[in-house]
């Protein structure tokens, strides 16, 4: 973005940080960063890796947290099974979830980012402090790397790649047990690798991936792959709150000298925020650079340079745009409040769907090629298909009875009632009866509820065809 009018134009940067003006890429030695917002980004970070590990093995209902079995088109949430015939309910969830981040992202900025997503946990939290770990902070990686390959460059080098390689391969086994489940997941790992190729192929596919990711790609994933981060240009306004420099109370910049009164602004152009910034920015450059994930590394350094030389802290900080111009603190705003509003009623708008869905759902087609037919004690019977999905882990015995027209009954073929299996699905052919005088039209609907002893679970219609009136 442009730099603004007491910032030097010479600092002004038109492309990206991690490319050289050869084309080449600049690989990054972020220094291992320290303060009081790290430090709660540090443990909400570990309770997520915490869920997100645990989630697959936690139960509710004996039923799976999360589950999104793609190849067999089932998804369970919250304990909750979703089949292709809840499809408009996920889409609606998938839109929701999209509209969420977008409005969002419009009042409190790319937060995500910075705080939430897994690709910034797993790479700030889990394998860059196995690096510092290893081979030190920024200036001593830099001197390893350079360094020729001794002893001491190989055993460290090489057990990093190696504990990066396990990690990979458990991340990588996490996400499979997503898809597939842990029953499944176990299987593959204790059977005999020749019964599952597939799944082993896959468990090695996301191995690779995530070796990858974190170990050479990194930051480029929020620079160059995540739609997300190209997003946020066009989301994000004068009025969105982002890890923004305060221009107008750092510039002009200017070392800190001793004994010397201070005649500039209060940046001492010290270089700090850049040495933190895992994205290789300089947040001096303006806010919303397409880089910056508001991890608000750049804050903890530059507030503890601040208290450091006596200046007060705040230098950079949580703010937008509008409030750095202005001078003015930020504030919950009548703006923010409308959008605020939204997503509570974007939240409960799919919070209503989702407890009003039915458990059981039942699907009654006439069958094709079928006509009406006449008893002789003078009723009319129609037949029909009837398929039942249960989206519980409970099983059901089901009889059919006919809600309305209350005189109706129904007769199942070959069998007495049906049996629903847990989380499965039942199939079956009946024959509805009504007598001549509760048919009013020529295709008349008709209700049928589905009981579990006396209880009635669920309940479906279709249309009951009759003669001539």
């Amino acid at each position: 973005m442009p730099h603004t009018p007491t910032q030097p134009a010479a600092s002004f940067r038109d492309s990206i940080a991690t490319v050289d003006a050869a084309g080449k890429r600049v690989w990054l030695y972020p220094k291992k960063p320290n303060g009081r917002l790290y430090n709660y980004r540090k443990w909400l970070s570990y309770g997520l890796l915490a869920l997100l590990f645990a989630g697959p093995w936690l139960r509710i209902n004996e039923l799976p947290l999360l589950m999104l079995n793609l190849p067999a088109r089932r998804f369970i949430i919250l304990g909750q099974i979703f089949w292709p015939q809840d499809f408009f309910i996920l889409l609606l969830a998938t839109l929701t979830f999209v509209l969420f981040i977008i409005v969002f992202t419009v009042v409190y900025g790319r937060v995500f980012c910075g705080w939430v997503c897994p690709q910034t946990i797993f790479l700030e939290m889990v394998f860059r402090r196995i690096e510092y770990w290893l081979e030190g902070d920024a200036p001593q990686q830099k001197a390893l790397d350079r360094a020729p390959w001794d002893w001491n460059k190989t055993w460290r080098k090489i057990t990093k790649h190696a504990l990066f390689l396990a990690l990979s391969f458990l991340i990588a086994n996490t996400f499979l047990a997503y898809i597939i489940g842990t029953d499944e997941l176990v299987k593959i790992v204790t059977d005999k690798p020749a019964e599952h190729l597939g799944g082993l192929a896959s468990m090695v596919l996301f191995t690779g991936v995530f070796y990858a990711v974190f170990a050479r790609f990194r930051e480029q994933v929020c620079t160059i792959a995540c739609p997300y981060g190209r997003l946020q240009g066009v989301l994000l306004d004068q009025n969105s709150l982002v890890v923004a420099y305060d221009y107008k109370r750092g510039e002009p910049r200017e070392k800190m000298r001793k004994n010397q009164p201070r005649t500039a602004g209060d940046c001492i152009d010290c270089h700090q925020c850049v040495q933190v910034c895992p994205t290789g920015i300089d947040i001096r450059n303006g806010a919303q650079q397409m880089e910056c994930t508001n991890c608000t590394a750049c804050i903890d350094a530059c507030n503890t340079i601040m208290n450091l030389v006596n200046l007060p802290g705040g230098l950079i900080r949580h703010a937008s745009e509008h409030d750095i111009a202005q001078g003015t603190k930020p504030r919950f705003t009548g703006r923010m409040k409308v959008l605020s509003g939204v997503l509570a009623l974007l939240l409960l708008v799919l919070t209503g769907l989702l407890v009003s869905r039915s458990n059981v759902q039942a699907t009654v087609l006439r069958t094709p090629g079928q006509l009406f037919q006449k008893t002789d004690h003078g009723t009319i019977t129609n037949l029909y298909n009837i398929s039942v999905i249960n989206k519980t882990n409970r099983p059901y015995p089901l009889t059919l009875r006919v809600l309305e027209p209350a005189q109706g009954t129904i007769s199942l073929v070959g069998a007495a009632s049906l049996k629903l299996p847990a989380q499965g699905i039942t199939e079956g052919v009946f024959f509805a009866e009504l007598p001549r005088p509760a048919l009013h039209h020529t295709n008349q609907k008709i209700r049928i509820g589905l009981f579990s002893g006396n209880e009635l679970i669920a309940e479906t219609s279709t249309k009951f065809l009759g003669p001539v009136q």
